[in-house]
C-alpha cells in the first residue's frame, strides 16, 4: 500500500454464506482483462481431496488446544465452570484434561502463585527481622496482626471500585480486576503497615517502663501516636492517588489506598486489645519497670 515502509499483506475473503458451498462458489463471476464477466466455474477445476492435520505434541505427548477469547470476565471463571461441566459428562471420564493449558490462565496461575510465594517469604523476612529487634516469639506476631487487616479493606474496596466505576467496552463489561500489580501492592503493604503496630507497641512499653498501668499505656500511645499515625497514612494515600490514573499501575495503587485506609483504622483498635489480650496478666517483653536501687551510707 501507498506510504507502506514493509510490504503489507492482504487477504481477501469472502463470508461465510459465500464459501461454505461449492455451487455457490463456482457461481462467483471475475472479471476478465475486456472487461467482461466470466463464472469461475468456467476457469477452474475444483477437486476434493483430504488434507492432512497437524498433529500437535507437547512433552512427548499428543495434545489438542482449545482455546477461546475471554472478554468482560476474568479468565478463571470461564475455566471453573468448565471444569464443573465436563466433571458431569460420562463420555470424558477417560480423558485427561489439562486445564493449566497456555495462554492468559497459565500466566495468571503463575504469576500469582509466584506472588504468592514471594509474598510468604516477605512475611518470613519481616518476623526474623521483628524477632530479632524484640527478642520475643510473640511481639511479632502481634505487630504483623496488622497485615491481615489491609485485606479487610482491599478486596471490598475492589468490589466498591467495580459497583461505582465499572463500565463496559463495545458491548461487554469492562471490570476493574484485582491484577498482579494489586498482589505486589499487597507485599509492599506488609512492609508499611507493620509501621504502626512499631510506633503503638513501643510507645506503650515506653509508658509501661515509666510507671504506667498497661490500660493507661495502652490509651496513651493511642492517643498520642493518632495524629502521626494519621497523618502519614493520609500523605501515603494521597500519594497513590496519582499512580490510580495510570492503566496498569492502578491495580497497585488502588490496593495501597484500601489498604493503608483499612489497616490504619483498624490497626488502632486491634493491636492495643491483642496487646492487652496476651499481657495484661503478665510483663509484656521490653516493658519491665525499671527499677532504682537505693543505696545506703552509715554515718
Amino acid at each position: 500500500m501507498l506510504g507502506e515502509r514493509n510490504p503489507l499483506n492482504i487477504v481477501l475473503r469472502l463470508p461465510l454464506r459465500d464459501r461454505a458451498s461449492i455451487d455457490r462458489f463456482t457461481t462467483l463471476r471475475m472479471m476478465a482483462t475486456d472487461g467482461i464477466l466470466v463464472p469461475l466455474s468456467e476457469i477452474t477445476r475444483i477437486q476434493e481431496s483430504i488434507v492432512p492435520k497437524t498433529i500437535y505434541h507437547k512433552n512427548s505427548h499428543r495434545v489438542q488446544y482449545v482455546t477461546g477469547e475471554v472478554v468482560g470476565v476474568s479468565p478463571y471463571k470461564p475455566i471453573f465452570q468448565m471444569q464443573d461441566a465436563t466433571a458431569r459428562m460420562e463420555s470424558l471420564r477417560n480423558v485427561r484434561i489439562n486445564w493449566r493449558g497456555e495462554g492468559e490462565w497459565k500466566i495468571t496461575l503463575d504469576v500469582f502463585r509466584d506472588l504468592g510465594l514471594a509474598f510468604v517469604g516477605a512475611l518470613i523476612g519481616i518476623y526474623i527481622l521483628l524477632l530479632i529487634q524484640t527478642h520475643s516469639l510473640t511481639m511479632p506476631m502481634i505487630i504483623m496482626a496488622a497485615i491481615p487487616l489491609t485485606l479487610i479493606g482491599v478486596l471490598p474496596g475492589f468490589w466498591l471500585l467495580n459497583v461505582l466505576f465499572a463500565g463496559s467496552s463495545g458491548g461487554f463489561a469492562d471490570p476493574i480486576f484485582f491484577t498482579a500489580t494489586g498482589m505486589i501492592g499487597i507485599i509492599a503493604l506488609a512492609g508499611i503497615v507493620v509501621r504502626n503496630s512499631i510506633i503503638l507497641i513501643d510507645f506503650t512499653q515506653r509508658s509501661i517502663q515509666e510507671g504506667h498501668s498497661i490500660v493507661e499505656a495502652i490509651v496513651l500511645s493511642g492517643a498520642v501516636r493518632f495524629r502521626p499515625i494519621l497523618l502519614t497514612a493520609s500523605a501515603a494515600i494521597l500519594g497513590s492517588w496519582v499512580i490510580a490514573l495510570d492503566p496498569i499501575f492502578s491495580g497497585l495503587a488502588w490496593t495501597f489506598i484500601f489498604g493503608i485506609f483499612s489497616s490504619t483504622a483498624f490497626t488502632l483498635v486491634v493491636i492495643p486489645v491483642i496487646f492487652w489480650l496476651l499481657y495484661h496478666n503478665k510483663p509484656a517483653p521490653g516493658s519491665e519497670p525499671v527499677q532504682m536501687e537505693e543505696s545506703t551510707h552509715d554515718s
